[in-house]
């Protein structure tokens, strides 16, 4: 008889050995380009950092010789020797001075109404300065260039007008604000006015970037909070509820480390942060100062350097 017998184990069809790699890298390979091209996007943004945070106006599309703007063109020099450029504006029987600096895509050229406006409107003395690399001041604008630019401004001011640091109105709008804060700071302020600024760079960066690790890899943070700790003057603060630039709650956050009491926080509805500011603005400040700290008229300009 013959067997009926069947081998067991030799068929040439064996179960598939499971392979705990396998998968891993085939997650490997799906994710590992994302991760190259994200690595590449933070290589770009780091090098774009300069180009992105000073978006510098074109030199020639401004107007160097405004009409009707009576006003003098400044030189002088920030501590490091770079070589900056300003106008100043005198009014008679001027009841303060008042330094201004402007936000990161504008300059000198760009603001001549509003030197005319801040001149008129709270009978000040004005000085308008573009920071290093801006309309005909050389240099590269970086975060501690662009502070000791404001710094040179404020001593260049007082010195003009025969007066301290420390009797100087200073104004700032946007990345201007964060100057003017770190002006105060160091060499101090009679007052300060801020209008559409942040907290710190690092956190406006963070809003329109959330998936960048900005607060991490960014050069220029201009830490607003952490240096208004070291003022304790007035300070009238101004904000738009509508910006997209810099959300309101960052302008909130500002205002909340501010050490003074005596400060004041202007909302403006539906204002975004290019539009204009609304006709009651410098009334407002003007009255903020006359209140915060009254002037004898006495800080009027020099005929002569």
């Amino acid at each position: 008889m013959k067997s009926s017998i069947v081998e067991q184990g030799t068929s040439d069809h064996r179960p598939e050995t499971r392979n705990p790699h396998r998968w891993l890298r085939l997650i490997w390979r799906i994710l590992c380009p994302a991760l190259i091209a994200y690595l590449l996007v933070l290589l770009a943004m780091t090098f774009l950092e300069t180009w992105l945070i000073y978006p510098i106006p074109r030199f020639v599309e401004r107007n160097w010789h405004p009409a009707g703007l009576d006003h003098e063109e400044v030189w002088f020099n920030a501590a490091d020797g770079i070589k900056l450029f300003g106008w100043f504006a005198s009014q008679p029987n001027s009841k303060r001075a008042v330094l201004y600096c402007h936000g990161n895509g504008e300059d000198v050229a760009s603001n001549a109404d509003t030197l005319s406006a801040l001149r008129s409107e709270l009978n000040a003395n004005v000085f308008l300065f573009d920071y290093r690399g801006y309309g005909r001041s050389e240099g590269r604008p970086n975060e501690a260039g662009c502070i000791a630019d404001g710094l040179a401004a404020e001593r260049w001011l007082a010195d003009r007008l025969v007066l301290k640091t420390a009797d100087v109105v200073v104004m700032g709008r946007s990345l201007g604000g964060a100057i003017a804060v770190a002006v105060a700071a160091e060499q101090g302020a009679q007052a300060l006015v801020l209008d559409s600024t942040f907290s710190r760079m690092t956190d406006a960066a963070a809003y329109h970037y959330p998936w960048l690790p900005v607060r991490i890899l960014m050069q220029n943070r201009y830490d607003s909070v952490a240096r208004i700790g070291q003022y304790h003057g007035p300070v009238f603060q101004s904000h738009g509820t509508a910006d997209t630039i810099v959300p309101i709650e960052l302008a909130r956050q500002l205002f909340a480390a501010i050490p003074s009491d005596q400060k004041t926080f202007r909302e403006f509805p539906h204002r975004d942060h290019n539009d204009p500011l609304p006709s009651k603005y410098l009334p407002e400040v003007r009255a903020f100062l006359d209140r915060m700290v009254p002037q004898p008229g006495s800080a009027q300009a020099t005929s002569s350097q």
